[in-house]
């Protein structure tokens, strides 16, 4: 009975010794998986971070942030990069977000939102570039009979529309420099434009691309009529000289007229990153995609507004991106030895 007894005491020893090494080498096994899997997840995700941009658009209504998404579309589409739109309160706090937010490295943003960042950040104008000067955005001031010149709307009431659009930012601004005080109201410009034809509010001022379906479409009395704003000194700093002409509003404007105005550009900017850095090797291969493929944005399917985008126009106020400034070189090299 001792003899068995020391038997089944050195077989159970056994059996718990190679039960032991099992699951050692299970676990053993099943670690190597793990890091494995592991393994291949943090390649994965260093490919996906590598070459990833986040490009701040605008708020959901507005044309920022669709020109976001066409970028994104078209420069997501060989699988180079991952274009990332974000929907944000608008252009001017894209500039914030482009100076200070993790992962913002490119924007769409109103040329004349630096001004707000002047005090606070002196050296705005080398810490922001731009890579493509998008569209125009014309400044519209539609206002009622009696009013015959921007001096008439002194102390009236003016509609810049909502707060976190083109118009209640650039307006105010616009008028300042015009050295004309008005009562200003942020109401919904459709609210304004009813308020406007029972003579509660003088004037409305839109900053957006022309035509505006408002004006092509409303019914308009005798006497309303958009005001001429003259480019000069006090603008050159971020605007450009436009017009209003009839082709654009055939019911306010008279045959072979032309109305002078300024306009807003609305610019694609990057952070000037260091050329020898991370960040500024995932905008440039960016650069590379968009400006290789914008014949793309040019085809139907895409909006309107891309078949007037030049590449060489420049926008006020700002340097160039490096890289943006090599490809256009390169690009006219090649036109001029005759390539594609």
């Amino acid at each position: 009975m001792v003899v068995f007894a020391r038997l089944v005491l050195v077989v159970s020893i056994l059996l718990f010794a190679v039960s032991d090494l099992t699951i050692a080498r299970s676990r053993r096994s099943a670690d190597d998986v793990l890091g494995t899997q592991r393994a291949a997840e943090t390649e994965i995700r260093d490919q996906v971070n590598a070459w990833s941009v986040g490009l701040a658009g605008g708020l959901l209504e507005g044309a920022p942030i669709r020109f976001a998404t066409e970028i994104a579309r078209i420069v997501n589409d060989n699988g180079q990069m991952h274009v990332l739109p974000i929907v944000t309160r608008g252009p001017t706090e894209n500039v914030n977000d482009l100076l200070y937010l993790k992962g913002v490295d490119v924007a769409i943003i109103n040329s004349d939102s630096l001004e707000e960042y002047k005090s606070q950040v002196p050296q705005i104008q080398q810490r922001i570039v731009y890579i493509l000067n998008l569209f125009p955005s014309e400044l519209h001031i539609f206002v009622r009979p009696e009013i015959r010149t921007l001096a008439d709307l002194a102390g009236k009431k003016v509609n810049f529309n909502t707060q976190g659009t083109a118009a209640a930012y650039s307006g105010p601004l616009i008028f300042s420099r015009l050295g004309i005080e008005v009562d200003k109201t942020f109401i919904p410009h459709p609210v304004a434009l009813e308020q406007m034809k029972r003579g509660e509010i003088a004037a409305v001022v839109f900053v957006t691309t022309k035509p505006v379906d408002a004006f092509v479409k409303g019914k308009w009395g005798e006497g309303f009529k958009f005001l001429p704003v003259e480019y000069g000194p006090k603008f050159e700093d971020y605007y450009l000289s436009s017009y209003l002409e009839a082709s654009d509003y055939p019911g306010l404007i008279a045959k072979g007229e032309r109305i002078a105005t300024i306009s807003v550009p609305t610019i694609l900017a990057a952070f000037n990153w260091r050329p020898d850095s991370p960040r500024y090797r995932r905008v440039a291969r960016f650069v590379d995609e968009l400006f290789g493929h914008l014949d793309r944005l040019r085809s139907p399917g895409f909006d309107a507004k891309w078949k007037d985008v030049n590449l060489s126009a420049r926008a006020p106020g700002l340097e160039r991106f490096r890289a943006a400034q090599e490809w256009l070189n390169r690009y006219a090299t090649t036109k001029q030895s005759g390539g594609p």
